[in-house]
């Protein structure tokens, strides 16, 4: 996504990482559009950046001479910071991470096939950068958490389908505020966690 103007030919539209975190936003407004606004503050740009990045974003991966999605990630966030490997079954699968800098203690991580098939795109906990600690349901508020962390916090989790693309669920028991066991469901989106549900 090289910079362009807006229709009026004056303001530049986002690109490069800034463009790529109002594709993340824009999946998130559904569940909590109050920290997506305080997000969009925070990088200088309007509800309509994050419209039209989305838009391109969608146009690019949907487009016939698309490159894949492996280098669309390349194209908007540049070099990895690290890459390593993760397994799926028997697949070992090659795993790129950059950083988010709305998420500093995150990083967007991609495991690709040796073909440049796509297996999982999400959010995940930085390495080395300390995890929330999970004991309650207290605990789970919007963004605190990603999927991972609530999985391992609350084993055994059921993974359920998801409501949309990137967007996935987990079911699990976790103690209430008051200690009583409870039955949830979390939703997640790009791997982060957005709300919970009884």
């Amino acid at each position: 996504m090289a910079p362009t103007t807006d229709p009026t030919g004056t303001a530049p539209t986002p690109s490069g990482p800034v463009a790529f975190q109002l594709v993340l936003l824009r999946r998130m407004a559904d569940h909590q559009p109050g920290l997506v606004q305080d997000a969009l503050r925070r990088l200088n740009v309007s509800r309509a950046d994050m419209r039209e990045a989305n838009r391109r974003w969608q146009a690019w991966a949907h487009s016939p001479r698309s490159r894949g999605p492996l280098a669309r990630y390349r194209s908007l966030l540049g070099t990895p910071e690290a890459t390593g490997t993760r397994r799926v079954g028997d697949l070992t699968c090659r795993a790129l991470t950059w950083p988010v800098p709305l998420w500093p203690d995150l990083r967007f991580e991609v495991w690709s096939t040796e073909q440049g098939a796509v297996w999982n795109e999400a959010l995940v906990r930085a390495a080395g950068a300390p995890g929330p600690a999970l004991r309650t349901t207290a605990d789970l508020t919007p963004w605190s958490c990603t999927i991972d962390e609530a999985a391992r916090a609350f084993a055994p989790a059921r993974p359920l389908e998801g409501t949309a693309p990137t967007r996935w669920r987990l079911a699990f028991t976790a103690p209430g505020p008051d200690g009583a066991p409870r039955d949830v469901v979390a939703e997640f989106t790009w791997g982060l966690l957005q709300r919970v549900m009884d």
